[in-house]
């Protein structure tokens, strides 16, 4: 009974948004491209958070790992002793070790000539530490000297490797001025540091950097007996181990290599930054719109309290204009922003997609501009006086 009451009564909010199509036509327009801004900067940030962990969920399966005590990002990261790795091996739960590579080369395109930074991985093959399969796979082919794996999620920039060694058996290309031989692919993608990715054995990448030293390296990975408590194992490491190297989870260095890109560099803040002008546009608009509104339709409410219609239901009105403005701004704006991000992925490889969490709080929020608009325009409407009628 309520429904149909409801139902039945003058859907007074749409007829007002309605009346004026090309106004109506506008508001939605502002709404979805300040949508489409948030959901475009949300979409670089987590591109941002998602490249720059893609390594520890999904490359390096370590149950846990030391780095150096500066450690802020995989791109830039600072030696610390090979040694502390072998003692490590002398604590309780403890299994193995495996020393980790990592530093930027430049590739050279073997067809355009032309020279692009990429990221340079170099591990043991006989014990790489790594779970990736593709990678499992082609360990045997790294084992000789110049021999290497390519990353076919990179930039095409760096040519194109991975449909040339479909139609051979490798692909001959120059890594730090030195050839190597690439015999294999594995799949990590770009990120806003690197547009690629090289693994090569540990021989291979100190020939690729002569001024490396192999009792140097950039990780340590630790991996645990079967039952070891990982916490346990790691509180003993951070009380016997001397302090030039830090002890911590693959997904707490993550989280440090995220709170890095997020805090310590400019490109977390522009992101967040653009979200909140977003926002702030979106309420300008929304705002813009119910004023004027309430401005043109200022008799007819004043005509409406003279009927006995209270303020209480007016502003209730204008509340049901600011929501059905959300739902009607949102929904063009998320399919355009699902094509963006589809140009935005092709155009430069980093890995840009719609989540459920992001729509929704892009929803949340977008109701919440209007919802601020309208208590903002709230105050024009009750100045409509009833004896403005007569």
């Amino acid at each position: 009974m309520m429904i149909q009451k409801w139902l039945r009564k003058t859907p007074l909010a749409w007829k007002q948004l309605t009346r004026n199509k090309v106004r109506f036509a506008i508001a939605l327009s502002g709404i979805a491209f300040a949508d489409i801004l948030m959901f475009i900067q949300m979409g670089f940030e987590g591109a941002l958070y998602t490249s720059a962990m893609k390594p520890y969920k999904d490359l390096i399966s370590a149950d846990l790992m030391i780095a150096n005590p500066q450690f802020q990002t995989l791109f830039a990261v600072r030696s610390s002793p090979r040694e502390r790795l072998y003692q490590a091996l002398g604590y309780p739960g403890v299994q193995s070790v495996a020393p980790l590579y990592i530093s930027a080369g430049q590739w050279q395109n073997p067809d355009t000539r032309q020279s692009r930074t990429i990221l340079v991985w170099g591990v043991d093959p006989g014990n790489p530490g790594l779970k990736m399969p593709e990678v499992q796979q082609n360990l045997d082919q790294i084992k000789s000297l110049n021999q290497v794996l390519f990353d076919q999620a990179g930039r095409p920039e760096y040519g194109a490797i991975a449909e040339k060694l479909t139609q051979n058996n490798t692909v001959e290309a120059q890594l730090n001025g030195k050839v190597v031989q690439v015999k294999g692919l594995f799949t990590i993608g770009s990120s806003f540091a690197a547009d690629g990715n090289v693994l090569a054995s540990d021989s291979t990448f100190l020939r690729l950097f002569p001024d490396r030293r192999s009792d140097q390296i950039e990780a340590g990975l630790i991996y645990l007996k079967p039952g070891a408590d990982v916490q346990a194992v790691k509180a003993q490491l951070t009380a016997g181990l001397p302090d030039d190297v830090r002890v911590l989870t693959p997904a707490e260095w993550a989280n440090v290599e995220k709170q890095y890109w997020a805090d310590g560099t400019g490109i977390g803040f522009i992101f967040g930054l653009g979200v909140i002008m977003g926002f702030v546009v979106g309420i300008v608009i929304v705002y813009q719109i119910l004023y004027s509104d309430v401005s043109d339709h200022l008799p007819e409410y004043a005509t409406l309290k003279a009927m006995g219609y209270t303020d209480r239901y007016l502003l209730f009105v204008l509340m049901q204009e600011a929501l059905l403005l959300a739902l009607l701004g949102f929904i063009p704006s998320f399919f355009l922003s699902l094509g963006l991000y589809q140009l935005t992925f092709a155009a430069t490889a980093l890995p840009i997609f719609m989540t459920i969490e992001r729509a929704v709080n892009i929803f949340v929020l977008t109701v919440i501009m209007c919802g601020v608009s309208g208590a903002i325009s709230i105050q024009k409407l009750r100045s409509a006086d009833p004896a403005d009628v007569f």
